[in-house]
C-alpha cells in the first residue's frame, strides 16, 4: 500500500463512509478519531455504553490497531478478563507526514467498513 500526497482515491469513498454513518448512528463524525472510536466500540463489543475519558482513548487505540492489522502493523495477542483486546505492534509504521499518515488510517478505515461490516462505498 502505498500512499502519497498525490492519492486521492479515499476521497470519495470516505464521504460516503461519513454519509452512511451520519445515517446509521445519527450523527456524522467530526474526523478520523470520531470514526475510530465507532470502529472501538464495534471491536469491544459490549455495545452503547458509558465510557471513561481513559476508555474512549483506549477504544481508539484498539480500532488504530484493528484497521492497522490489515496493513500487517499489527497482530491480535488476546483478550484480557473484562473482554478488551490487546494487539502488538509486528512491523513499523512507514515514516510518513500527518496528512500521509491519517490518508493511510482512512484507507484501512474504509476497507474495515466494506470487509467487515459489508458496506458498500
Amino acid at each position: 500500500m502505498s500512499i502519497t500526497k498525490d492519492n486521492f482515491d479515499i476521497v470519495e469513498p470516505w464521504k460516503d463512509l461519513l454519509s452512511f454513518l451520519k445515517a446509521n448512528v445519527g450523527k456524522k463524525p467530526a474526523d478520523v478519531k470520531g470514526v475510530l472510536f465507532l470502529i472501538g466500540v464495534q471491536e469491544l463489543g459490549k455495545g452503547n455504553i458509558e465510557f471513561t475519558k481513559e476508555e474512549k482513548q483506549d477504544l481508539i487505540h484498539i480500532a488504530t490497531c484493528k484497521v492497522l492489522s490489515y496493513g500487517g502493523f499489527y497482530e491480535l495477542e488476546g483478550y484480557d478478563a473484562e473482554g478488551w483486546p490487546h494487539w502488538k505492534s509486528v512491523k513499523p509504521l512507514p515514516f510518513v507526514d500527518l496528512f500521509l499518515q491519517e490518508n493511510l488510517l482512512k484507507h484501512y478505515i474504509i476497507h474495515f467498513f466494506r470487509n467487515e461490516i459489508g458496506v458498500h462505498i
